[in-house]
């Protein structure tokens, strides 16, 4: 029924798995699976998740847009997708939900309580899937919209948007809470004309959210195993079904799994990303809790919830120098909002800074959790544990204080080339209005202190291949990585900052941009000969026409650590190691 996820397996064995799953990872049925060495010849398990008390509600769609997305009439799904899915093989569709849901009251670890039943509801849902099911991997990744605006975030699709179509999971947004659908800034207020008929409030008799729950658990039923309109589609019925969520989409998730996946037991795993409580740890369905700096310097994940111990069923990882909100979740969301919202976020490239620092860590946590949901996917299939990973280091607990060497970067923890061999000070802190204390920041190492760092362009690229590589090998970062769009930017945004600082032309960098456009286009395709050419020819032009030593260096450092990190793993490709 489903194909292997492509690359998920060399993924996988890059995730710390060499040896235990060494093939591809097939989502199949029992019949077709191929048998991964090391498993005694066993097959994916099959889901235990039912939702069998769970309600089935009445599905519409797909909604078609009644005008261009971006006209004000907002006649199109809100925050309606800018990546390019026909490309690759992808369709956006948005549907509306609708039923009766029952209210729970929510207690810590304890199951929940159902208050009420019987309450009508309508709500939207929006998919991001194969169109082809020989695409499919057979997963979705079901996320609980953030509304800490006062509107629907996708925040881990943003993230992860780009790693989910490489391997071909299907995600699918639900819109459960009522900030996202009735204020000022909601769904309803948006598009009246679209909106206007959703409903998560029973009427405006229930205000407190507690029908969120029942809401969301009836849209992963109607995933799972749709009574009218398939909202997948031409795809088959998905073998698993994990929840998403970010900040306080991820407190909600924490007591939807204490409380409600209890009853409902309709999800086969959740991963908490920036926050989520203290968890139980009796229940089948594993959880994966992914959390940065700035989530343990600000508190934003508790004490009592950091103390919890790997187990069974849990496993935490903290990402030493990165922020709750980073540098690409609002480059990714920036545009998105300003068509939607009118206005961009806070740090966005052009936007006056107001945090005391320059915001916005630049540490590509996003790699990271990429890992995190191929190793769910092996966690709920075969039953393999994710590795574990160090804690950040702490100087004191109450307030939080992080260790940090003399440059003022944080110690421990999960650690990428970008901390291990900084170019910036990167941290998950910062001070100043809004959500300044959220998005961390970036502070430039200054010409002197990089040429102190990295004498030569050697030294630096070889710290970044050393500490990558051993987070491939460690499993704290896809195998893949090499097509992560980071890469590329990174080398596009150290071009721009020299630009703007007055250091290189404009007619230098738009020889550069060129070379980095056709290696970018061959590296995301995984093309890697290709795309080690160009920047070769890139770093070429970079040191025949920079006169500035320093702009030279910077520009070379990233590009030539680029160009060995393809070679190396092109290697690695080759020789199976």
């Amino acid at each position: 029924m489903f194909p292997a996820l492509r690359s998920v397996h060399r993924n996988l064995i890059a995730l710390g798995l060499a040896g235990v799953l060494a093939v591809p990872l097939v989502l199949a049925s029992p019949a077709s699976a191929a048998a991964p060495p090391g498993l005694s010849a066993r097959v994916p398990r099959p889901s235990t998740a039912t939702g069998a008390n769970v309600a089935n509600p009445v599905v519409t769609g797909p909604i078609a847009s009644t005008t261009p997305v971006g006209d004000p009439a907002h006649g199109y799904p809100f925050l309606a997708t800018d990546v390019d899915l026909k490309a690759a093989g992808y369709v956006e569709q948005e549907f509306f939900i609708s039923g009766t849901a029952t209210s729970y009251a929510t207690r810590g670890t304890d199951t929940a309580i159902a208050v009420s039943t019987g309450n009508p509801y309508s709500t939207r849902i929006v998919v991001r899937r194969p169109v082809s099911a020989r695409t499919f991997n057979g997963v979705v990744i079901a996320e609980w919209y953030n509304v800490s605006n006062q509107w629907d975030q996708e925040v881990d699709w943003f993230q992860s948007h780009e790693h989910l179509m490489r391997e071909g999971y299907a995600w699918v947004g639900v819109s459960a809470q009522r900030a996202g659908v009735h204020s000022t800034t909601g769904l309803k207020a948006w598009s009246p004309q679209r909106y206007g008929a959703l409903d998560v409030t029973a009427g405006g008799t229930i205000n407190d959210d507690s029908l969120s729950y029942d809401i969301f658990s009836q849209a992963l039923k109607a995933v799972r195993g749709p009574a009218g309109t398939d909202p997948l589609g031409e795809l088959p019925p998905p073998r698993y079904v994990i929840a998403t969520g970010h900040s306080q989409s991820a407190g909600r998730l924490a007591n939807y799994y204490n409380g409600v996946q209890p009853l409902a037991n309709v999800l086969d795993a959740v991963v908490l990303h920036g926050g989520g409580g203290v968890l139980r740890t009796d229940l089948a369905a594993p959880v994966f809790r992914i959390n940065s700096e700035g989530d343990v310097s600000s508190g934003i994940l508790s004490a009592a919830a950091r103390a919890q111990g790997d187990s069974a069923v849990l496993t935490s990882w903290e990402v030493a120098g990165a922020s709750h909100g980073d540098w690409k979740l609002i480059r990714d969301y920036g545009p998105l909002r300003k068509r939607d919202i009118g206005t961009y976020p806070g740090g966005y490239p052009g936007e006056p800074q107001t945090c005391t620092l320059p915001s916005l860590s630049r540490i590509p946590q996003h790699m990271v959790q990429n890992a995190v949901y191929d190793h769910t996917v092996a966690w709920v299939a075969y039953g393999v544990r994710p590795p574990a990973a160090p804690k950040i280091r702490m100087t004191d607990t109450t307030p939080p204080a992080i260790a940090r060497d003399g440059l003022g970067i944080a110690l421990g923890g999960i650690r990428l080339a970008q901390q291990e061999a900084p170019l910036r000070v990167n941290s998950g802190t910062n001070t100043g209005p809004g959500f300044c204390f959220l998005d961390g920041s970036s502070v430039p190492l200054t010409d002197a202190r990089l040429a102190e760092l990295y004498p030569t362009v050697r030294s630096y690229v070889d710290k970044v291949v050393a500490t990558t590589l051993a987070d491939v090998e460690a499993g704290y970062i896809p195998r893949s990585f090499t097509r992560d769009p980071a890469w590329y930017s990174g080398i596009r945004d150290v071009i721009g900052e020299y630009v703007a600082a007055g250091r290189i032309s404009e007619s230098v960098a738009s020889a550069l941009e060129d070379r980095l456009q056709h290696a970018e286009r061959a590296g995301l395709a995984g093309d890697a000969p290709p795309a080690i050419a160009h920047l070769r020819q890139l770093a070429e032009r970079a040191d025949g026409r920079i006169g500035d030593d320093a702009a030279r260096a910077g520009i070379l450092r990233v590009t030539h650590a680029l160009i060995a990190l393809l070679t190396e793993a092109r290697e690695t490709e080759h020789t199976g190691r």
